[in-house]
């Protein structure tokens, strides 16, 4: 399956959703601290309801403790500040989906990481700064596994 790395993540409802997303759609959620929040705040367990027991969330000290437990793998990392479509990769299990923390994004050491295969950016209206965090881990993901014919769905 496919899997979602968020490196510092700020806002505790966004990761409760990741981690509704992971436990419906089978992706591994991978948190990067610092977290800008406890994994027992309430906000968190609300928005991520009764799902924390069907999914798969791994917490990494580092993003080079994130590297080593997820490569090799291809790494896509969305940005808006590129103009590549995530719509135009052909995913693969096991690919890396890399978002940055509210409401800064990936800064640019991150992108410029050589474990990036590629930066890549959900298309919106100009003039818009960026998408939720846990919106744009969606839908780079149910992307990702349509391209599969959404495998082990029901």
């Amino acid at each position: 399956m496919f899997r979602i790395l968020f490196h510092q993540p700020c806002i505790p409802p966004n990761t409760g959703n990741a981690i509704r997303l992971s436990a419906a759609t089978g992706a591994e959620l991978h948190l990067v601290r610092p977290l800008g929040f406890d994994l027992s705040e309430p906000k968190l367990r609300r928005a991520g309801l009764d799902y924390h027991d069907l999914a798969s969330v791994t917490v990494h000290d580092d993003l080079d403790a994130a590297w080593q437990a997820l490569t090799p793998a291809r790494v896509f990392a969305f940005t808006a500040h590129t103009t590549k479509s995530y719509a135009a990769i052909d995913y693969e299990p096991g690919d890396v989906l890399l978002f940055g923390p509210e409401p800064t994004g990936l800064s640019a050491e991150v992108l410029a990481d050589p474990h990036v295969t590629a930066q890549l950016r959900i298309p919106m209206l100009a003039g818009r700064r960026s998408l939720n965090l846990a919106n744009a881990a969606s839908i780079a993901v149910y992307e990702a596994w349509r391209q599969h014919n959404f495998r082990g769905a029901v």
